[in-house]
């Protein structure tokens, strides 16, 4: 079930009315049996792996507690404990391995063994990946993780941690929540709040409005250019590839803002995942203020672990190369990605170690590093970087991603920008104004967002009458300049496939 579909504007107003209705007692139930109606809408047999997940993880951190509490010896606990923790980790990450990776590293082994001239026939499955599954088994494991590390105590009411796995507003595609800030939450007394309600609903359209009105406006011309590169090569290329950045901005901050949103609604506040990204001013700050959830999970569950930056430099660039190659993993089981990955742990790398050289330009020459002209100018810098790996996250191969480099690099016609040929590559002369105004709109809210300004805590101090106009308008302006249509079909959102 897509939030952009119409069984989900059916199926929240529901879910919410009743949720509100219902005694204090059995709200959580009503939640937890909501969220896995909303999962087997995409496939009723793999919520049994939701459910293995969750058994694993929920039984695993109760025997790591009870393990904390018998007489056996600290050491014998330790290594009881770790066993505990090693096993449930094996589980889930096997059920992962094997749905999302099994074809992949089969296929890199039968390439290998052939290259030395052994013959190996890999086994295939017909398998379809389960929508999600790398966020919710991180998400149980973060838990599982924290309960060993005796940050929290381990939920022993096996349906409130149900719960906290499958919660259906950030089940399939984050943000990945931690224990601490969403187990506590969901179990709390909520009675129906007029203005959070209010405050949810317009964090949700903004969603809509990233989702409908960018991001699915601008699929259709980076479509275009990337389906055909040899016809739509040199600067529709370039354009391409800059619209795709703000393309996956905008859908998956689009995902993330309706989850925030309508778990709002619902009483309960998810944590930020995107904080204007674009408006960094190193692929470092990119990074802590892109999908938050995963960034931040992957430095507390691996990063620190492996060490940080304890053990010596060379051991932390190591440990940033190691993260950023499982996070490309992570996003997908194909080089393309391994590859986007070690891009952006390679940048912060020399990033790091050209730190010095800067500092002492800067000093030379008198460079403020918090003036506006010295942000600007490493923003963009950024923003290329950043955006040229997207290069390997958007290809369908490596292959594939290096003639779309070779064709941009040596791109030979820049009068397509200036005569009206960009209107012809998906998207006409009003479809592509209407992007570029919408974009416009996406810097100028971020740019509220970076100076701390809340638009939503703005329009909540106007008096009700103007949010009864306000609201209508934007609803309106969703669907009139929204990709609809006679033969619309709500678009899957990128992140479903990771």
């Amino acid at each position: 079930m897509l939030f952009n579909s119409t069984q989900f504007l059916i199926f929240f107003p529901i879910v919410l009315l009743i949720y509100y209705l219902l005694p204090k007692k059995v709200k959580y139930i009503w939640l937890l049996l909501s969220s896995y109606f909303f999962y087997m809408c995409w496939n009723v047999k793999y919520s049994l792996l939701l459910l293995t997940s969750t058994v694993v993880t929920y039984l695993g951190g109760i025997l790591i507690e009870k393990i904390k509490n018998t007489s056996l010896s600290d050491k014998k606990q330790a290594i009881s404990k770790k066993a505990v923790l090693i096993v449930s980790l094996l589980i889930n990450l096997g059920i992962l391995f094997f749905f999302k990776y099994f074809g992949f590293f089969t296929n890199i082994l039968s390439v290998s063994l052939g290259k030395l001239k052994i013959n190996f026939n890999a086994p295939t499955f017909d398998i379809i990946l389960p929508v999600g599954i790398s966020f919710y088994t991180f998400q149980a494991l973060g838990y599982l993780i924290d309960v060993y590390r005796e940050d929290i105590k381990s939920e022993k009411n096996i349906l409130k941690y149900a719960l906290f796995v499958s919660f259906f507003p950030q089940l399939v595609a984050g943000p990945i929540e931690r224990s601490k800030n969403l187990l506590s939450q969901l179990f709390v007394e909520r009675k129906f709040d007029i203005e959070k309600c209010i405050d949810g609903f317009l964090i949700m359209l903004w969603g809509y409005f990233l989702k409908i009105v960018l991001a699915d406006r601008i699929a259709i011309f980076v479509d275009t250019a990337y389906s055909d590169y040899e016809n739509w090569s040199g600067y529709y290329l370039v354009v391409a590839t800059i619209l795709f950045a703000v393309q996956i901005y905008c859908d998956f901050a689009g995902y993330s803002t309706i989850a925030i949103g309508s778990a709002k609604m619902l009483g309960i506040d998810l944590m930020e995942n995107f904080r204007a990204p674009y408006f960094s001013s190193s692929v470092a700050e990119f990074w802590r203020n892109w999908h938050i959830s995963l960034t931040s999970w992957f430095k507390d569950y691996l990063y620190i672990p492996l060490g940080g930056s304890r053990k010596g430099a060379f051991r932390k660039y190591f440990n940033k190369i190691v993260v950023f190659l499982v996070s490309g993993l992570w996003h997908g089981a194909a080089i393309s990605y391994i590859i986007w990955g070690g891009l952006n742990g390679l940048y912060q790398v020399i990033g790091e170690l050209m730190e010095p050289a800067r500092a002492k330009v800067r000093k030379l020459a008198k460079i403020n590093k918090e003036s506006f002209g010295y942000k600007f100018v490493g923003g963009i810098f950024t923003f290329i970087l950043v955006d040229f790996s997207w290069i390997f996250f958007r290809a369908p191969s490596t292959k594939f991603a290096i003639e779309v480099i070779k064709s941009i690099f040596t791109a030979s016609n820049p009068w397509i920008l200036f005569d009206q040929s960009l209107y012809h590559c998906g998207l006409d002369r009003k479809n592509f104004t209407v992007m570029l105004v919408g974009i416009i709109i996406l810097a100028i809210a971020d740019v509220c967002k970076i100076k701390g300004i809340s638009v939503i805590e703005k329009i909540r101090k106007q008096d009700y009458w103007f949010k009864c106009i306000i609201i209508p308008i934007f609803i309106w302006a969703i669907l009139m300049f929204g990709i609809w249509g006679p033969n619309y079909e709500a678009a899957n959102f990128i992140y479903f496939q990771f």
